[in-house]
């Protein structure tokens, strides 16, 4: 049975292992990072965003037995991305971006970006992880997808294309990765309290011409029993529960946090 302390966290111990947490500079992967960093890991925070990156180790708490470093990096240098993931014991697939259009107002060129940045980057990640990962015997890839890699909404055809195609690499490494101790799995939350969402919104009152007051309770959580956003420590817990040993027999799944959307 997972222990859960009395900070209501899963207990961890991830001391002298190396985690990469793309998109940490904010939101989902921020939290990751501190998540795993407080629990022992020397997390790779991985962001092109330089100023979000810069704060982010001042903000583990004082005492943690981790540490984190920033490396910027723009995950379309694929190059860049495959070296940053040598010798990852962990690797969190977390970096998104999102823009709401109808597929005949699309611009093909950020259909492009998303699927490189959201798909074709962590393949690569992949690729610069996994030789390390076999060589111990051991590892973690956690990949943050989404609601939307198993259902589709309509005006996100890059997003949902990229989290779906996301869900089917993670299901082949869970196969490949097998035989040598390492284990792979998607989280899909629903809608997060992060920067990406709030941007959605906006993105979602013009395309559907409504306020934006009107976009969370009309359209982001029309289909969630649950009538709130999802909290990104939420989504953190859920990536540690993946990497403690209670879940070594989990891999090739997804685990959702949509608050009952799929229930439908």
């Amino acid at each position: 049975m997972t222990v859960i302390g009395t900070s209501g966290q899963v207990s961890l111990d991830l001391d002298g292992l190396t985690a990469l947490v793309t998109g940490a500079a904010s939101g989902i992967g921020r939290a990751c990072a501190l998540r795993l960093a407080a629990a022992g890991a020397t997390v790779r925070a991985v962001d092109r965003d330089v100023a979000g990156l810069a704060g982010l180790a001042d903000a583990l708490p004082a005492g943690s037995p981790g540490s984190i470093e920033a490396h910027p990096l723009d995950l379309a240098d694929l190059d860049a991305a495959e070296r940053a993931a040598a010798g990852s014991d962990l690797l969190v697939n977390n970096a998104g971006i999102q823009l709401v259009r109808p597929i005949e107002e699309f611009p093909p060129e950020v259909f492009h970006e998303v699927l490189t940045v959201m798909l074709e980057a962590p393949f690569r990640l992949l690729r610069g992880a996994l030789p390390h990962m076999y060589e111990r015997g051991w590892g973690r890839i956690v990949n943050i997808s989404s609601v939307h890699g198993i259902r589709a909404s309509p005006f996100k055809s890059a997003y949902v294309a990229a989290k779906h195609g996301l869900e089917g690499l993670s299901k082949t490494a869970a196969l490949e990765g097998a035989p040598h101790g390492v284990t792979s799995n998607c989280v899909n939350p629903g809608y997060v309290r992060t920067p990406l969402v709030e941007r959605q919104i906006a993105d979602q009152a013009a395309a559907h011409g409504i306020p934006e007051e009107r976009v969370l309770s009309d359209i982001l959580l029309a289909d969630s029993a649950l009538k709130r956003l999802v909290e990104p420590a939420e989504v953190a817990e859920a990536v540690a529960y993946l990497c403690t040993p209670q879940a070594s027999f989990v891999t090739g799944t997804s685990l959702l946090l949509d608050g009952g959307w799929a229930a439908h």
